[in-house]
């Protein structure tokens, strides 16, 4: 029989397929029934950030006919006297921002009693914030690990490259002397020299890299003429940009790889096992073919495996990294190759 065990940031996994976080696992009963189908772990719905800041906001001033929504204060005499005294404006944003993490803590501990595979938290961000304080509170609730959600979008013309990398580095530089649970970095492809970037992030303490984050992409809707939303969901023919990358960076990096985006069947994950990856995270396919999605692609897997001869994924993680291959320049080609020469 195929062994589908793998390993991610230290943690035992039964399989190699994560359910990655999206609002499907934002449910007790939804977690219960992706462990059921054979995930091998799950990380739970993103805290954001702007979440965190508005909710925060809603503690202390709520538009509900104009009461404070705790002290039933009208909020025009609260936020008057909220803001003469800076030390009470503290407190009661502190307060706030508490109950909002207190909830997602409440939910990571009955996750953690209702399966038995690791539980990865999600936080969302775009600065550096004071996650060191949530993180310790998310370790201390049970989390296994720590996913952190980072999209820098290089939109800024005022901002220079360092300025936009350097968001990670705070990030992790925050984190790192608080929590003993390993974190990763879930991240883009924006980045002006991708390879070393990566390469030094891994170097900087996380012990996975989850590549890449697929971001929300706007659209044109050219009848009304205004924006709309562009695709929301992945196509199975995405994952080709994590695929070169997991290939090339396999083998030189100092934490997990994972792949991320486009992965929609078995014959994808088969892919990025063979170009290094340690898993794969899929929310997509769970939208589109339901939670039976996970229990199809590890049973194609296995058959796979016996197919070839390969007893656990071991036997044939990394075969097909850059360092593996008889041409490695291919992984890198970005023109057509000369097969390809003939087409117009």
């Amino acid at each position: 029989m195929a062994n589908l065990e793998t390993t991610y940031m230290g943690l035992k996994l039964k399989s190699p397929i994560i359910a990655g976080s999206c609002g499907l696992t934002n449910s007790i009963e939804n977690i219960k029934e992706l462990a059921a189908k054979g995930a091998g772990a799950i990380v739970i719905k993103s805290m954001f950030e702007e979440q965190i800041l508005i909710e925060t906001e809603k503690y202390i001033k709520t538009e509900d006919k104009g009461m404070d929504l705790y002290t039933k204060t009208p909020a025009s005499f609260l936020d008057r006297r909220v803001h003469d005294y800076e030390e009470a404006y503290s407190y009661i944003y502190e307060y706030a921002k508490k109950n909002t993490l207190n909830t997602y803590l409440d939910f990571i501990r009955e996750a953690k009693k209702s399966v038995d595979i690791p539980i990865i938290s999600s936080i969302n961000c775009t600065s550096a914030y004071d996650w060191q304080s949530y993180a310790k509170n998310i370790e201390d609730a049970g989390a296994d690990a720590l996913e952190f959600n980072l999209y820098v979008l290089p939109s800024d013309f005022n901002s220079t490259v360092e300025e936009n990398e350097k968001v990670y580095y705070d990030v992790i530089d925050k984190v790192k002397n608080f929590v003993k649970i390993p974190y990763s970095i879930k991240l883009g492809y924006y980045f002006s020299a991708l390879a070393p970037s990566i390469i030094k992030l891994s170097e900087s303490g996380v012990k996975g890299l989850v590549l890449f984050n697929r971001p929300y992409n706007p659209d044109i809707d050219i009848e009304n003429i205004c924006l709309s939303d562009g695709n929301i969901y992945s196509s199975d023919l995405e994952y080709a940009r994590s695929l070169r990358w997991i290939s090339i960076l396999s083998g030189k990096v100092k934490c997990d790889l994972v792949a991320n985006t486009g992965i929609h069947n078995y014959e994808t994950v088969i892919k990025q096992l063979l170009a290094g990856a340690q898993a794969v995270e899929i929310v997509s396919a769970i939208y589109n073919d339901g939670f039976e999605v996970i229990e199809k692609i590890s049973n194609d897997i296995k058959s796979w495996m016996q197919r070839h001869n390969f007893e656990k994924i071991e036997d044939f993680r990394g075969k097909l990294c850059k360092s593996n291959l008889e041409h490695p320049a291919a992984i890198e080609r970005v023109q057509f190759m000369k097969l390809y020469s003939g087409i117009e």
